[in-house]
């Protein structure tokens, strides 16, 4: 199967974790827009989704799907969304949508955080993946020096020869050469770097259950 195949069935497979009369959180990505094309099919049994993203929020409306601010909801039964890397505790990176400021925020107004990735994302240490940290733009050089100590190379995330505006108006980092092994501490660590928003690490908002995408069929992984 193809990855954008494998995409399809994890979105497809997530819906079993849709709570029919409930408010869904909706991640970000290529993957996740597969899981709303799918959650188009039972909009009628839910009220609505609270979105990770404009991007999200966008294609949501599109489908006829109410989307409501995370101020208007108390607490989420599932979020569901992407990874880039997740390792077999589920603990990820994200951000590669630059979304990942507001994905945080909504996992952590979640009960169950529900991954969907093909089994190319599946990694047994992170860091492979480019770590997307979220700034602001006046930190931007004293953070680089910053991951330099710590044998991270960090580049400035552009678009169109510009830096890239995040939905919170913000920049992104994005770190190489790093080997993540221990993601609870290294995200605590991170976070304390003044003019750090957000760091791609998810270990304090990790994964519960990820569908993954193999050629098989869809692997169910619980941590």
């Amino acid at each position: 199967m193809t990855q954008d195949e494998l995409k399809t069935l994890v979105g497809q497979a997530a819906l079993q974790y849709v709570v029919p009369g409930d408010i869904v959180g909706v991640g970000t990505g290529s993957t996740v827009n597969k899981f709303i094309d799918a959650l188009a099919t039972m909009k009628g049994q839910i009220k609505g989704a609270v979105s990770s993203s404009g991007a999200s929020t966008k294609r949501l409306k599109a489908l006829g799907i109410a989307v409501f601010d995370c101020n208007e909801v108390a607490e989420l039964s599932v979020y569901i969304d992407g990874a880039d890397e997740i390792d077999d505790h589920g603990y990820m990176i994200k951000g590669g949508g630059a979304a990942l400021t507001r994905e945080k925020i909504v996992a952590a107004q979640s009960r169950q955080f529900v991954c969907i990735a093909d089994e190319s994302k599946l990694v047994p240490t992170l860091g492979k993946f480019p770590l997307p940290v979220e700034v602001i733009p006046m930190a931007t050089q004293r953070l680089i020096r910053q991951f330099a100590k710590l044998g991270g190379s960090a580049t400035v995330r552009l678009k169109d020869g510009q830096p890239l505006v995040t939905d919170n108006g913000q920049h992104i980092l994005d770190v190489t050469g790093l080997q993540i092994s221990d993601p609870l501490a290294f995200e605590s660590q991170v976070n304390q770097w003044p003019g750090v928003v957000t760091v791609g690490v998810f270990a304090h908002q990790k994964a519960h259950v990820c569908l993954l995408g193999t050629a098989s069929g869809v692997k169910t992984l619980k941590f």
